[in-house]
C-alpha cells in the first residue's frame, strides 16, 4: 500500500519533558506538532495541564489547544477527526508532522482502530448525562445490563465515561457491545495509510518524581487555585473528564472543603505519580513495539530515524 507521509509520534509519561523535547526537534526539522493530549483542548485550562506557553507555540506551530470551551465534549472520534485534518494540512506545505502527548487512548489511535461508525445525536448524549448526574452510576449501569443479557465484558463499570459511552452506543445502535465489538474488529486503523514512527522519552522513576513534585509546586504558585475559581462558574465540573482531571480535581476538592490547603500539593503530587504507573502499563501493552530514548542523557536528534 503506499503511504500518504509520515507521522512521527513522541510520548512519555507526564513530566517526562515531551515539551520541550518535542518543541527542539520541530524546530530543527522543519515540523508543526499535533497534541495529543485531551486537556489541552479546553481554552482556559492553562496551568494544570502544562499547556505550552505562547512563547512556546510562538516557536512552533501547535495544533488541537484551545479547540474548545470547558463544557464541550471531545471524545475520540471528535479527535480523530481533528487530527486527520491538521495532519493533511501540515503535510500539504511540504513540513513534517510530529504528535505528542500522553494521553494513551487518543494516542492509539495512531496505530488501530479506536472507535466505531456509531453516531450518536445530541440529545441521547444529553438524556444519558442529565440521568447520570440525577439518577447516578448505577442507574445506567442496569440499563446497559437490560441491553447487554449476555454480561457487560471487561467494561469498567466504575468508570462512569466508560459507562456512558458503552450506553450511548448500544441505545444508537440497538446492538449490545458484543455486536459492536465484532463489527469494530473489522474497522481499518485512522492512519492506516500513514507512516508512523514512534518514540517515547523516558525518566527513572526517582527522577520523574522529583519532577513531578517541582512542577505541582510550580503550578500552585503559577496560580491554580485561582485558574480552578475562574473555570468554576464557566462550567468545569459539568465536564466529568475536565473536572475530574489530576489538579483540577484536588483543588476543587480544597475549594470545596474536602482537602486541607496544606495536603494540597502532596495530594496532586501522589496522585501524579498514580498516573504514571498506569501510563506505563499502557505504553507498554497498548503501544507498537517502539523505541524509548532516556530523556537524562539523550538529545533531539536521537529521536526519530528521518
Amino acid at each position: 500500500m503506499t503511504t500518504k507521509g509520515r507521522i512521527f509520534v513522541l510520548t512519555g509519561c507526564t513530566a517526562a519533558g515531551k515539551t520541550e523535547w518535542a518543541l527542539r526537534w520541530a524546530e530543527q526539522n522543519n515540523a508543526e506538532i499535533v497534541s495529543c493530549d485531551s486537556l489541552l483542548f479546553y481554552r482556559g485550562m492553562d496551568i494544570g495541564t502544562a499547556k505550552p506557553t505562547a512563547e512556546e507555540r510562538a516557536r512552533v506551530p501547535h495544533h488541537l489547544i484551545d479547540v474548545c470551551e470547558v463544557t464541550d465534549r471531545m471524545d475520540i472520534t471528535d479527535y480523530v477527526a481533528l487530527a486527520k485534518r491538521s495532519v493533511e494540512e501540515i503535510s500539504s506545505r511540504g513540513r513534517r508532522v510530529l504528535v505528542t502527548g500522553g494521553s494513551g487512548f487518543y494516542l492509539k489511535a495512531f496505530f488501530a482502530p479506536v472507535a466505531d461508525a456509531v453516531a450518536v445525536s445530541g440529545e441521547l448524549r444529553s438524556e444519558i448525562d442529565a440521568r447520570l448526574r440525577t439518577e447516578g452510576l448505577p442507574a445506567l449501569v442496569a440499563d446497559l445490563e437490560k441491553l447487554n443479557p449476555a454480561g457487560l465484558g471487561a467494561l469498567d463499570m466504575a468508570n462512569p465515561r466508560r459507562v456512558v459511552r458503552a450506553l450511548e452506543r448500544c441505545r444508537a445502535s440497538a446492538k449490545t457491545m458484543a455486536e459492536l465489538a465484532e463489527e469494530f474488529a473489522k474497522t481499518p486503523a485512522p492512519f492506516g495509510n500513514w507512516d508512523v514512527q514512534l518514540v517515547r522519552l523516558d525518566r527513572a522513576p526517582e527522577e520523574l518524581g522529583q519532577r513531578i513534585l517541582l512542577r505541582v509546586k510550580a503550578m500552585l504558585g503559577a496560580g491554580l487555585i485561582e485558574e480552578v475559581q475562574r473555570l468554576l462558574p464557566l462550567g468545569l465540573k459539568e465536564n466529568l473528564s475536565a473536572s475530574k482531571a489530576i489538579g483540577y480535581r484536588e483543588t476543587i476538592d480544597f475549594l470545596e472543603g474536602r482537602l486541607p490547603r496544606a495536603r494540597l500539593v502532596e495530594e496532586i503530587a501522589q496522585n501524579t505519580r498514580g498516573l504514571v504507573k498506569k501510563q506505563r502499563t499502557w505504553f507498554r501493552t497498548q503501544l507498537p513495539e517502539h523505541k524509548i530514548v532516556p530523556a537524562a542523557v539523550g538529545l533531539p536528534d536521537d529521536l526519530f530515524v528521518l
